[in-house]
């Protein structure tokens, strides 16, 4: 087997375990279910800069001191990204633990497609015919939950939305994934602390009211955070960009699994058509990406005789 060969086997196997650890993570969240959403979050967001810290010394020294530094040129956008990623998390962990496991995987599936309509209204991106088309059947999707709740599904929404702008945002920070997260998470992690520390002081923390599995649990928040972007930074490293964007579809399908069958929420007809309507838009806006419609729309291009 090629040295090619081997470091794009690599590069899978590194795509698909960051995906999948993204998959599964309803079921760490979900072990912290007796502390509230918004402490979780600050334990998540204190921990991930400690942890991403601790990995960029050993990776890169001193330096990296040098790099967040230099960063304060960058002070708006990453305080944006700060902000945008904590109210991602947020609503994970709310929607998890508050039994909406489903419309949270909903959320991850239509933000592809919510990215497209960002890089048009921003960007003033112009969308293809099948984009067009992906996007109105995930729409359709959307509406057709939208009727069967009898409200907006909000929680799926804020969640594609939240983490599109996100991405848009990071294009602003020319830093790689994990430098980026220490520094999104530095510019929040000062209220972090100290709202923390306020709990704490006044005997309503999880740490002083829980168990220490709990702490250890809480602590180990920036671990199950960083360690799958570490995953994903390498995989990218070795494998194309088309690839990766095929590869992200695991881990919401890993989320609705576990809603359906781990924490039984309830899955109607509706659900399964609604659905339905998604991935089919989805599978055409992943057919247009590899070109493989473009094929498609030149062979139709061709004169006939």
């Amino acid at each position: 087997m090629s040295a090619v060969s081997t470091e794009k086997n690599w590069g899978w196997l590194y795509a698909v375990s960051a995906y999948t650890t993204w998959g599964i993570l309803p079921l760490y969240w979900k072990l912290l279910e007796a502390v509230p959403p918004l402490e979780i979050l600050a334990h998540r967001i204190a921990w991930s800069f400690v942890f991403t810290v601790i990995v960029l010394l050993v990776i890169r020294g001193r330096t990296v001191f040098t790099v967040l530094a230099a960063a304060k040129r960058h002070l708006v956008p990453t305080l944006l990204c700060g902000v945008l990623i904590s109210f991602n998390w947020y609503t994970y962990i709310w929607a998890v633990n508050s039994g909406f496991v489903i419309e949270a995987s909903m959320g991850y599936y239509i933000c592809p497609l919510v990215v497209v309509l960002l890089g048009v209204v921003v960007l003033r991106e112009q969308l293809t015919r099948w984009q067009i088309l992906a996007t109105g059947l995930a729409g359709i999707g959307v509406l057709l939950l939208a009727l069967q709740y009898g409200r907006i599904p909000w929680v799926a929404l804020v969640l594609a939305g939240t983490f599109a702008t996100y991405g848009l945002a990071k294009k602003l920070i020319p830093v790689d994934s994990v430098t980026g997260l220490a520094l999104e998470t530095s510019s929040v992690t000062p209220a972090a602390v100290i709202f923390i520390l306020t709990n704490e002081l006044q005997g309503t923390g999880a740490i002083t009211t829980l168990s220490s599995a709990t702490a250890v649990t809480l602590a180990g928040a920036g671990v199950v955070t960083a360690v799958p972007l570490l995953l994903f930074a390498q995989g990218a490293r070795r494998v194309k960009l088309s690839t990766i964007g095929f590869f992200q579809y695991i881990a919401p399908s890993i989320t609705l699994t576990l809603g359906i069958f781990v924490f039984r929420e309830p899955f109607s007809v509706i659900h399964l058509v609604s659905f339905g309507f998604i991935w089919v838009g989805l599978l055409v806006f992943t057919l247009a990406n590899f070109g493989i419609l473009k094929t498609l729309d030149a062979v139709q291009a061709q004169p006939k005789f």
